[in-house]
């Protein structure tokens, strides 16, 4: 029988996600975080020109348009909504 999804999982997984970031930013050279943000910017600017022609788009159809993951753009489509 399926009981759906296991918290306790759930939360050792975000645990681990989260020490793993940290992980990251403490060994990441600041320079390459700069590039990093820098080129999520441009990406972002990027991606709000081609919704601002097409509004409609989904995660999809904007992964497409601008060579990212369907992931990847549902990232952006998410933080574009946010703001």
């Amino acid at each position: 029988m399926d009981e759906g999804v296991d918290p306790t999982n759930m939360c050792q997984s975000l645990v681990h996600k989260v020490a793993a970031s940290r992980q990251l930013q403490a060994v990441a050279e600041p320079e390459i975080l700069e590039l990093f943000e820098s080129w999520l910017d441009e990406l972002e600017e990027e991606a709000g020109a081609y919704l601002q022609h097409n509004p409609d788009a989904d995660a999809s159809t904007l992964a497409g348009a601008l060579g990212l993951s369907v992931g990847g753009a549902s990232f952006l489509l998410a933080k574009r909504q946010r703001q």
